[in-house]
């Protein structure tokens, strides 16, 4: 019963990023997403990755079943990337507000290290995250990684590159979190063999180009 309310209500969220782009016989296409989503949470697949504290594998699950059906209208990538994101504008809108509001605060960076950190701790604990190189310096954090639970199950589903879907929250959050830090985006899973990323302390950059004490 739970996991058919689970199916309406993201079945609802699929009908409203139908309404954004016009698309004909909405009725239809709700109805047929709903069925594979049901399909899929059934499968053992599901069963397989709904194993990691760290991951939402029932969030996850809906938009691989939103980009399952999007490709059946032969959108490109990106054009499917940009719809699904419309459908959960909401909850993102409310993310960047928050990041906002931590930019504003002198000890942003801090917060993004402790962040880091602790998601770092909790990944590698439950395995949804393979670290090949995780390094924490004064004013630097900076790290590889190699395999990713969110990939894998949108490769399974043989659309390993509509991840970046995931793979920008990364982008997104950062680009909100401007004032103190930088985000430097090497590579991701989603069309590469690693996640690279680094994260500078702003304030540390202008004191050692200045020569100042940090």
């Amino acid at each position: 019963m739970e996991m058919s309310k689970t199916v309406k209500k993201y079945g609802r969220i699929f009908r409203k990023i139908l309404a954004t782009g016009n698309c004909s016989d909405p009725d239809r296409k709700q109805e047929a997403y709903e069925k594979r989503l049901a399909e899929m949470y059934a499968s053992p697949k599901y069963t397989e990755h709904n194993i990691y504290p760290t991951t939402n594998a029932e969030y996850i699950y809906a938009v691989i079943a939103m980009c399952l059906e999007l490709k059946e209208y032969d959108l490109s990538d990106k054009e499917i990337i940009d719809t699904v994101n419309s459908g959960f504008r909401c909850r993102r809108n409310f993310f960047k507000r928050l990041i906002r509001c931590i930019d504003l605060l002198p000890v942003s960076y801090q917060i993004a290290k402790k962040w880091n950190i602790s998601d770092h701790d909790k990944r590698v604990k439950d395995g949804s995250i393979l670290y090949d190189r995780f390094d924490v310096s004064d004013g630097k954090i900076e790290y590889s990684i190699s395999k990713c639970a969110y990939v894998e199950m949108f490769e399974t589903y043989g659309i390993r590159s509509l991840c970046k879907i995931f793979c920008m929250t990364d982008t997104t959050a950062y680009s909100n979190l401007g004032r103190h830090v930088e985000f430097i985006r090497f590579s991701d899973l989603s069309d590469g063999n690693c996640c690279h990323d680094i994260i500078l302390d702003k304030r540390k950059i202008k004191a050692d180009n200045s020569g100042l004490p940090g």
